[in-house]
């Protein structure tokens, strides 16, 4: 029996603008509510405990969903003016310790994200303060300080200030997971001055980024880690790193990218309650009565022998769904049916009308937001389209390939590190195109068109994707071993 002592407890605060299952806006929340948990479960594997816990903006929505929560600190953050007291109240999230942070800019703004974006750095500024100041209100020595998007960077920007004056800080290191860059928290310059933080002084960081939150914290962090192994390769290259990339390759050595999870035990297509009707690797025969049902449900021909597209997502640029929709033009000659499901910008919801008002035989235009509809989806649909123009990472895919969806992506971030292309390949999960134009995305469709009709092959295709194992217990492994690396007393905190 080895009987050496146990490492001691490693300490993390896990901060994030949204948290499923208490608040969820897009993928974000559902990294916050299941990389946490999932980092917590390997103490019980290994000899080290994690004692990680998140903290959210207590928002009003929620103050109505939990009103009976005990408040376990308050404390000042200081402005130009006065100060701004800051509430803190603990509840749970998967056996976690999770605070929601309250406070005039939070309890003013009846959005998560409001239409007023510059009113937004307000609010996630002051959020940002109150998390350094948590750890030393609980008396906790914190470890790691694990920040999220530009709502959470100005905690990484000012950790190294505060870990002067505040002992519970003065060992911490800091991580930013980069989840989308061209975010950035336009705007702040004004908040930033009323709560007295300095603009950052990094000598490579462009003079209009060093007021941004984002860039702020991306120079300051012990590491950015991206949300996938090619997007931190992409944001590197004047494409993808929206004016940052010359400054991002001086901190290369400092970047790396991590894959998200997804959670699988909710995205379990034998366990689902919101499909008609369930199955897995060996009753995959009882899928296709999903698709009759979803042919059914809007109005197509009822063919198990017609491939059925999907497009599921945002209606914005950068998820392509202009490009699916010229490549479905450009195919029309093809036996194929297709659902489009997703809200965004006005002139591509109205493109997804036009093409079903010029393809009525073909197409179904559902323009809103519908999580079980989706799920229908998923279960049903032989084909999930996704050329995006950039993918930091993506659920959607790895959730098709889990329910036999088969996904048609660009090679991009994420899309590119979880589908392995059919071409040639025996363990092939999906189809993958190189190109953005439409002509190329049009081609794509018709091979896997082509290849649907292989009834064996196209079975193989889908085992492949079932099989795939995208739970976050490799993340968490990924996440831990950094931690356990920003620890070690040779390491250099700035690269």
């Amino acid at each position: 029996m080895n009987s050496e002592p146990l490492p001691f407890p490693l300490n993390v605060l896990f901060i994030s603008s949204e948290a499923d299952p208490l608040i969820k806006v897009g993928g974000l929340g559902d990294v916050a509510g299941s990389l946490p948990p999932a980092i917590s479960r390997l103490s019980a594997e290994g000899s080290r405990s994690y004692d990680i816990r998140v903290a959210i903006p207590f928002y009003p929505k929620l103050r109505s969903q939990l009103p009976e929560l005990q408040k376990v600190a308050s404390f000042p953050i200081e402005t130009t003016k006065s100060h701004i007291l800051a509430k803190v109240y603990e509840s749970s999230l998967a056996g976690l310790k999770i605070y929601l942070i309250s406070g005039e800019p939070i309890d003013s703004a009846p959005n998560v994200y409001g239409p007023d974006y510059v009113k937004d750095t307000e609010k996630f500024i002051f959020f940002s303060l109150a998390c350094l100041k948590l750890p030393g209100a609980l008396k906790w020595n914190l470890d790691i300080l694990h920040a999220n998007d530009w709502h959470t960077a100005v905690a990484v920007h000012q950790l190294p200030l505060a870990c002067k004056t505040d002992s519970y800080l003065a060992n911490a290191r800091s991580i930013l997971t980069l989840h989308n860059l061209p975010y950035m928290g336009t705007g702040a310059e004004e908040y930033l001055k009323k709560f007295k933080v300095n603009k950052s002084e990094h000598p490579a960081l462009p003079s209009w980024a060093r007021t941004l939150p984002l860039p702020m914290g991306l120079a300051e962090a012990d590491r950015i880690v991206a949300v996938s192994p090619t997007y931190a390769k992409e944001i590197l290259k004047p494409a993808y790193g929206c004016g940052l990339q010359d400054f991002l390759s001086t901190r290369k050595h400092a970047l790396l990218g991590i894959l998200n999870g997804l959670d699988q035990e909710a995205w379990d297509p034998s366990r689902d309650n919101d499909i008609p009707v369930k199955f897995g690797e060996l009753t995959l025969h009882e899928r296709v009565k999903n698709k009759l049902l979803l042919q059914k449900e809007f109005d197509l021909k009822q063919s198990a022998d017609t491939p059925l597209l999907l497009f599921i997502g945002r209606l914005d640029p950068q998820k392509g769904v202009d490009i699916a929709i010229e490549a479905m033009h450009k195919i029309k000659h093809l036996p194929w049916q297709a659902i489009l499901l997703g809200s965004g910008q006005p002139q591509l919801e109205d493109a997804c009308r036009e093409l079903q008002d010029e393809l009525p035989e073909k197409v179904r235009a559902a323009i809103t937001f519908d999580a079980r509809l989706s799920r229908r989806m998923y279960a049903g649909g032989d084909l999930l389209l996704m050329p995006s123009r950039y993918e930091p990472c993506g659920l959607a895919q790895m959730i098709a390939m889990r329910y036999g969806c088969v996904p048609v992506v660009r090679a991009t971030g994420g899309l590119a590190d979880t589908v392995v292309n059919t071409t040639g390949r025996k363990t092939g999960t999906g189809f993958i195109v190189k190109e953005t134009d439409a002509a190329s995305f049009a081609i794509t469709i018709a091979s896997a068109i082509t290849t649907y009709e292989n009834s064996s092959r196209w079975k193989q295709i889908q085992l492949n994707g079932i099989k795939r194992d995208f739970s976050w217990t490799r993340s968490a492994q990924d996440y831990v071993s950094l931690y356990e690396e920003l620890l070690k007393p040779s390491d250099e905190v700035k690269l």
